[in-house]
């Protein structure tokens, strides 16, 4: 131990550093905890949550794909994130522009106003949505959830774009202009090109914060069961092993999801 702390003093590492980097591995492997207890239990055997598994068995995944009602309600979730993920980012870009290049009073505070799903907890924010939304009507629609979700991701699209575009030289689309090209031709040739990783990686954002949405979706949905109030539902009234399978199928989207936004994005920074 002695020979160990004078190698690390003559090494010009600070003792304190080990200790930094030890509890930081503590708290990832705890973080991932659950994760390496529900991949087992998803191919377990048992007809019960049982870990360690008694043996293995892929009936879970059976069951999963042959319950149109888990189907019905993961299509819905994909269908609900991909129309949250199209508006959001749409809307949010637009918003982004309007307050990084805006000259006009009242800017900050728009800024924040924009932010404020960030701030509100989730379950004030779907008590006022459900009570806009009934006087409407449109409670039991996923249009409804659509909404709910595109105004809860937008503060997303806003601060990732918004970052983008604070860091991003206006001198480009200065010169296009000066070559022919209008204002919205520069910045639809040149500046969204220029900050599609920002937009790709705003874009993920927006889908993984919809597809994983529970309370907006209990409030909002009806009868319109999601893939995350299905999960709850099956957690609440029947545990069996499927919810694993199910667990393990939504860590797998979204990783391919992130490879797939980490790709993009590499292939379309300011060189090109």
């Amino acid at each position: 131990m002695e020979l160990t702390a004078a190698r690390r003093r003559a090494a010009g590492v600070p003792a304190w550093r080990f200790g930094l980097y030890a509890f930081c591995a503590l708290v990832f492997l705890f973080l991932m905890a659950p994760l390496v207890v529900v991949f087992p239990i998803s191919f377990s055997s048992s007809p019960y949550l049982q870990f360690p598994p008694p043996g293995w068995s892929l009936q879970w995944y059976v069951a999963y794909v042959e319950d149109t009602a888990w189907i019905d309600a993961t299509i819905r979730s994909l269908k609900v994130a991909a129309a949250t993920t199209v508006l959001s980012t749409v809307l949010g870009t637009l918003l982004a522009f309007g307050i990084v290049r805006g000259r006009y009073p009242g800017k900050e505070a728009l800024n924040q106003f924009a932010l404020l799903p960030l701030i509100v907890p989730v379950i004030v924010y779907s008590i006022a949505v459900y009570g806009l939304f009934a006087q409407a009507r449109l409670i039991g629609n996923w249009h409804a959830i659509v909404l709910g979700h595109t105004v809860h991701a937008i503060p997303f699209v806003l601060i990732v774009v918004g970052a983008a575009l604070r860091t991003y030289d206006e001198n480009y689309e200065l010169a296009a202009m000066s070559l022919g090209a209008s204002r919205l031709g520069a910045i639809w040739r040149i500046t969204l090109p220029q900050i599609r990783p920002a937009l790709v990686s705003a874009m993920f954002l927006a889908f993984i914060s919809s597809f994983d949405e529970l309370v907006v979706a209990m409030f909002l949905g009806g009868s319109n069961m999601t893939l995350p109030k299905k999960m709850f539902d099956n957690i609440v009234n029947a545990i069996d092993p499927t919810i694993a399978a199910v667990s393990v199928l939504q860590i797998v989207l979204v990783t391919v999801v992130l490879i797939v936004v980490s790709k993009i994005g590499a292939g379309a920074g300011p060189s090109r």
